[in-house]
């Protein structure tokens, strides 16, 4: 089926290298373009797209409030954000994804010719576009996801899939870290989790989310101001501290050193793992390495399956896997893939996520056996 995807930037160039980026792929169709929010509101209304792609900085309308009115209006189609690797880029990016964009891509920079700019715009965009489109088709989309979200039932075209979970069995030891890994979708998420965390946690959270450094400067800057924990960027040989919450900074990989309580954040420029640094995968594994089981990992939306061989690592050696639900998920990836594997303790709506870990690391003993 093709996949009809509306382009607004003010920019004449850019539209034009997003238009012929996206008909690279014979299975997207551009169905139309749009020089600023206020137009692309109304060719919205015109042409249905299935996805859109929305430039930041734009006269009249610019993105973040096109967004917002977009979703005002009940509009569902995914909706990928254009920016800058800038601070300023970064914090508009955040503003339009609370406000309810799907994701982002980076303008290209410092690329030397159009050809290569043609590709780096491809090889961002047209995988996002494939796997969010599917899924808003399949879910109820992001109005329904932000319903979700608002705790408000929202209807679905079908039933979500039927997934066992695994079996917990008695803890010896009291959890000594948590460890969560998101990605597309993730931001929104890890705020839902963190100003749902009822104290602060009595052992550190490690979090990997697949962003620029600059973004992950800013996502931590904001989820800060949530809930009771302290969140920061992860600094190489920082102490990681009860209480804390640790953001691997974008383009680098967390991993965990020391040893139970007196544990350090360790920052790495090794090869990427699963096409991602920072990778979700390396941050569990080396947390396993050094804490043994006691751990609780969480695996929240985004594309792809990191992830899944460190959940399933951990969930081998007898610590507890949570993960979110498809319903409330961006992209069912990266859960979908560690619960398809059998490796998921609990599937969660992301609502119930953040009391779901604040309570599992204060019983310390765990539970027999949970359900979804």
């Amino acid at each position: 089926m093709t996949i009809r995807v509306l382009v607004v930037d003010d920019s004449v160039v850019i539209r034009r290298l997003v238009v012929l980026a996206l008909q690279s792929d014979p299975e997207v169709e551009v169905v139309g373009t749009a020089a600023n929010g206020r137009l692309a509101l109304a060719k919205v209304e015109q042409l249905a797209p299935d996805a859109v792609t929305m430039d930041i900085e734009m006269p009249e309308l610019n993105g973040v409030e096109a967004v917002r009115e977009l979703r005002r209006r009940g509009h569902r189609m995914p909706i990928i954000m254009f920016s800058t690797l800038t601070e300023r880029g970064a914090t508009a990016t955040l503003d339009a994804l609370s406000a309810g964009a799907s994701d982002y891509v980076a303008k290209p920079s410092n690329v030397g010719s159009i050809s290569e700019s043609l590709a780096a715009v491809a090889d961002q965009l047209i995988p996002k576009i494939r796997a969010l489109v599917p899924a808003a088709r399949r879910a109820p989309g992001t109005a329904g996801r932000a319903a979700a979200l608002a705790g408000v039932a929202a209807p679905r075209s079908a039933a979500p899939r039927q997934v066992a979970t695994a079996r917990l069995g008695a803890r010896r030891h009291p959890m000594r870290a948590v460890v969560l890994g998101c990605s597309t979708g993730g931001p929104e998420a890890l705020s839902r989790v963190v100003e749902r965390l009822t104290v602060p946690l009595a052992v550190p959270m490690l979090v990997v989310q697949h962003m620029p450094a600059v973004f992950t400067r800013q996502l931590a800057n904001r989820l800060d101001r949530l809930g009771p924990s302290q969140v920061y960027e992860a600094e190489d040989g920082q102490a990681l501290v009860p209480g804390g919450i640790y953001i691997a900074p974008g383009d680098t990989h967390l991993e965990v050193e020391g040893k139970p309580g007196r544990l350090r954040a360790r920052i790495t420029r090794t090869p990427p793992v699963n096409f991602c640094r920072p990778s979700v995968d390396v941050l569990f594994r080396s947390a396993l390495d050094v804490i043994g089981p006691d751990l609780l990992a969480v695996v929240l939306t985004g594309m792809g399956a990191d992830g899944k061989a460190g959940a399933g690592a951990i969930a081998e050696a007898g610590g507890t896997v949570v993960v979110q639900d498809e319903q409330t998920s961006v992209v069912w990836g990266m859960p979908g893939a560690t619960a398809t594997a059998g490796y998921a303790h609990r599937i969660l709506p992301i609502l119930e996520i953040g009391q779901t870990i604040s309570g599992l690391v204060q019983a310390g003993s765990g539970i027999k056996e949970v359900s979804q």
